[in-house]
């Protein structure tokens, strides 16, 4: 069966439903067949959303999918933002001018695949997906169940990234798009553009094709967030005698618990009257914050990508592909920062509370530190995919595919901060002056971007680099049956091998006690202005040395701080790690008729032997090295049921054991450590836990399914994941000597590892709907509407631990990043030449994650209810060109977060942060010839 290629104006559903079936899953043959006699022929953006509907039906599994109507016309930037109008697809980390971060179900480790390849970024478990360019893609489907020869990691399921191939198309193909991208808050116009180019030929050895397709975006964008910090407890206006403290006073943490002790997950009592016990006396105390900040953040990123396939067809029942992939990420950062602490310094004035609490809301405080800092970072990744495939027909009976793919991924950032203070006559400030936001200013806010006040700092120069690479060969083959119950036997290997490295160097120049005019020219200076666009009552402008300038003259700037310069920096190795893993699997499917209508049944078991050797070096302790061997082996079963209750109805069942392996990072023993830079008593560090073992789901799903129409269909799924070994943070305190740290020196510090300290459940509702109706008149006919609503519920037991890491008691807390509700709206017109889509995102609240244990206040941040409104407009010109335009973020919405723990904890008394997300406008041009 002949299945017509991709054309700009017309689009075959059967072909889109065909050519974006990803790896490993069956199509019904039956209902393919079914399809071919009663073809239907749509076109622009309700050819994709139907193609994807087509692709849930007709699949296995349980399947939502993005599919790209045609070349270059998925109106978005990257996959992560593609995905969130996906059912079950939660955003999080919108910052920068796109979206960063992508949960499945609440759970935030899918499985990355491209073309059925596992991929990850340098020493990592997981691909960045944002650095995929959706001007390469195909269609991306997000596997929700999973079956026995689908690769076994991802408890969040899998997201699988296909891109074309030149057998794709009947012959010669050019297409391209241009568009030019305005970010608003960075003032900015940035490029966005691809190029394809494939043919095929006949020849006397076969059909062989060749494509190359290329995308290349540049983004300009700015971050404004201001902040309020963290609490701490002070003293009243009338602290009693005998307790040491003065009015306002700031109470530290003292030995042995006499004072107050950081730890508590819910912080200290926050009702009126509340008291500690300093020096054997109850003292009533405020909550107050230790500091307010502000960051204005200038960033740069570019994505170049390319992908080049070579297909050769030397028959009708052997085919053979050899493929590149390449994504690359340049990145830079300058943070101008604004840090003042509002805190006891022997002159405090007067403070208001909150009613019926002892929160403070506004204070002022006089003769008040507080710092500038200059923060420039670079981040510079490259990824490489190299891939030969073999599919071979065995008759018309099976197939046999073998694979063979080989991937290097490097990844290198610096950091370099240079800071300057002074200590300001006064401060005044509302803490939550409106809608969470703070408000505070100086009496001499004009004296801001004066840098003869600002004395010259410390400095901070660090530079990280992670590398892997991986070679990966599998081998699958399956035979089929008409009839009977048996319909089909697949059993596959797969063999990779995976080495991880690190490295990392860290200096610091302490004060030089200069003004800033007099250590730096002119041109290493910077001042911003027009600060968070008026929508707080905070200082708009400050000066610092500028991160461009520290940038391009790191050398002379580490020379002013008697550091090592260039020539003699080196950087120290952290871990080298070989992971070594083995599977193998066998399934069938069957079939049965109950009730007169066919019962299809899916089962196998996947075994996987993991085997892994690391070198750790600790570069505390003069580069020593620690050698660790870990093995692991697991069967996983995996069974599914899908019954055609009726033609247009279809239920489905799926059981399946998946894994979450350790991050590397995750199983380094060595310590990461801070000073003490808030005063508590001690610093703070990280340090991984060498014996981690995988996390382990068992997945259970119940979907039922109504296909109405030929291009519309509602579902409902329910699903359970009962997880064993969830990684939670256990916090020790730890004396560590001789530890080099300059900044808040310090002996002691606490200690955060991971442990496999949890279970948990989460459980939930999935509703969509797709809905093209037939009836509507003239203007009207082409209007479709596509959404879906969420629901999750989730809980796990977080461990709690004295001072010397004991676990004491046990604690329950939702997942990370679980929304209890979200939903996406999609209206769609399609009609003659133009083609719209009109799309609505809404997450509820959720907890994003737990602080490190320092100060008075609730561990848990919470992110306030996210949106977006965002638009996308395409005149098809002619059936060749297409004139498109795309707004993102039409709300103006901001990203805000606050702190709570179980009950304590609100959004208006215990606000944090507030980030202002950009709208983006974007207008292009595409074409097509064939």
């Amino acid at each position: 069966m002949a299945i017509k290629p991709f054309a700009f104006g017309t689009t075959s559903v059967l072909a889109l439903t065909l050519s974006t079936v990803a790896h490993a899953q069956a199509v019904d043959a039956a209902s393919a067949d079914a399809a071919a006699g009663d073809e239907i022929v749509v076109s622009g953006v309700r050819a994709s959303i139907v193609g994807a509907l087509n692709v849930r039906k007709q699949s296995t599994q349980i399947v939502d999918s993005i599919v790209a109507e045609d070349v270059g016309k998925l109106p978005d930037n990257n996959v992560v933002e593609a995905l969130q109008r996906v059912t079950g697809i939660q955003i999080t980390d919108r910052a920068g001018g796109e979206a960063g971060a992508v949960t499945i179900r609440g759970l935030s480790d899918p499985l990355t695949t491209l073309n059925g390849r596992n991929i990850f970024t340098a020493a990592g478990q997981s691909f960045a997906l944002q650095d995929i360019s959706a001007n390469l893609v195909k269609a991306v489907n997000v596997y929700k169940t999973r079956s026995a020869d689908q690769i076994e990691t991802g408890l969040a399921g899998q997201i699988d990234v296909e891109t074309r191939r030149p057998f794709d198309f009947d012959g010669f193909t050019i297409s391209g798009l241009a568009r030019g991208i305005y970010n608003e808050q960075a003032d900015s116009y940035n490029p966005n553009v691809a190029l394809l180019v494939s043919d095929r030929w006949e020849t006397g050895i076969g059909d062989i094709g060749l494509l190359v397709n290329a995308s290349y975006s540049k983004t300009k964008y700015r971050n404004m967030s201001t902040t309020a910090g963290a609490f701490v407890p002070f003293a009243t206006e009338t602290p009693p005698a005998g307790s040491g403290l003065s009015k306002l006073e700031r109470i530290f943490p003292g030995p042995g618990n006499v004072n107050w002790q950081p730890g508590l997950n819910a912080g200290l009592p926050t009702a009126a009257g509340s008291t500690l016990n300093v020096n054997g006396v109850d003292v009533p105390y405020y909550l107050g914050r230790d500091a307010v900040f502000s960051s204005d953040l200038y960033g740069k990123r570019e994505r170049p990508s390319f992908n080049v396939a070579l297909q050769w067809a030397p028959n009708s029942s052997s085919v053979y592909t050899a493929e590149v992939f390449y994504a690359g990420f340049r990145g830079n950062t300058f943070n101008s920062l604004q840090f003042s602490f509002v805190d006891w310094w022997g002159n405090p004035g007067p403070v208001q509370l909150y009613d019926g609490t002892n929160i403070i809301k506004s204070r002022t405080v006089d003769n008040v530190y507080g710092f500038n800092s200059g923060d420039y970072a670079t981040n510079r990744t490259d990824s490489y995919v190299y891939a030969l495939n073999g599919k071979w027909d065995l008759g018309n009976r099976g197939k046999i595919t073998a694979d063979l793919a080989y991937q290097t991924s490097t990844n290198k950032t610096t950091f370099q901060a240079m800071r300057t203070d002074r200590v300001a006559d006064q401060i005044v400030v509302d803490f939550n002056k409106s809608g969470g936001i703070p408000s505070f200013h100086f009496n001499d806010d004009s004296l801001l971007a004066d840098p003869s006040v600002w004395n010259v700092a410390e400095f901070y120069d660090n530079a990280n680099e992670a590398k892997g690479d991986a070679i990966t060969g599998t081998l699958d083959g399956y035979y089929t049956w008409d009839d009977g119950f048996l319909r089909s036997i697949k059993a596959g290997l797969r063999v990779d091998r995976r080495t991880a490295q690190t490295f990392v160097r860290t200096q610091d120049g302490g004060r030089l006690n200069r003004a800033l005019n007099a250590a730096l020219p002119a041109d290493g200076l910077f001042t911003n202005s027009g600060f968070f666009d008026g929508r707080a009552d905070v200082p708009t402008s400050w000066v610092l040395p500028s991160g461009y300038w520290i940038n391009s003259h790191a050398d002379e700037v580490r020379a002013l701080y008697g550091l090592k310069t260039s020539d003699q920096l080196v950087l120290d190795r952290v871990f080298d790690i070989t992971e070594t893993t083995m599977s193998a699997y066998i399934m069938a499917d069957a079939q049965i008729d109950l009730f007169g209508r066919p019962l299809k049944l899916q089962g196998g078991v996947r075994f996987v032997n993991v085997d892994t050797d690391s070198r750790f070096f600790d570069r505390y302790n003069g580069g020593a090295e620690t050698n660790a061997s870990s093995g692991s082996n697991k069967f996983l079963p995996a069974f599914t049921l899908r019954y055609e209750v009726t033609d247009n109805l279809r239920l489905r069942f799926n059981y399946g054991e998946t894994l979450r392996r350790p991050n590397f990072t995750d199983i380094n023993p060595n310590y990461s450590l801070t000073g003490d830079l808030t005063n508590v008593g001690y610093g703070s560090g990280s340090a991984g836990t060498a014996n981690l073992r995988p996390t382990h789901s068992k997945n259970f799903d119940l979907a039922l399914e109504w296909y109405f129409d030929r291009d519309s269909a509602i579902y409902v799924t329910g699903f359970r994941r009962e997880i064993d070994g969830l990684v939670v943070p256990l916090t020790v305190r730890e004396y560590i000597p001789n530890n080099g740290i300059q900044a808040g020196a310090t002996d002691y510090f606490a200690i955060t590892r991971p442990v496999n300290a949890s279970n948990g459940v989460l459980k939930g509702v999935e509703v969509g709907v797709t809905y093209f109706p037939h009836y509507l008149p003239g203007p009207l006919d082409g209007l479709g509407f596509q959404g879906s609503v969420t629901i999750l519920d989730s809980k796990q037991n977080i461990p709690e631990s004295d001072s010397a890491g004991n676990i004491v008691g046990q604690s329950t807390s939702q997942f990370f990043g679980v929304s209890k509700l979200s939903y996406n709206a999609t209206l769609a017109y399609d009609k003659g030449p133009f083609n719209a889509r009109l799309s609505y995102i809404w997450r509820k609240e959720f907890l994003h994650n737990n602080e490190a244990r320092l100060f008075a206040n609730p561990i848990g941040v919470w992110f306030r209810p996210e949106k977006s409104l965002d638009l996308q407009l395409t005149w098809n010109v002619t059936d060749k060109i297409g004139v498109t335009f795309d707004a993102v973020n039409l709300t103006n919405s901001t990203q805000q977060n606050y702190y709570r723990f179980g009950d304590v904890g609100n959004a208006d008394q215990f606000n944090l942060g507030t980030t202002l997300l950009a709208r983006t406008f974007a207008l292009g041009v595409r074409f097509k010839f064939d």
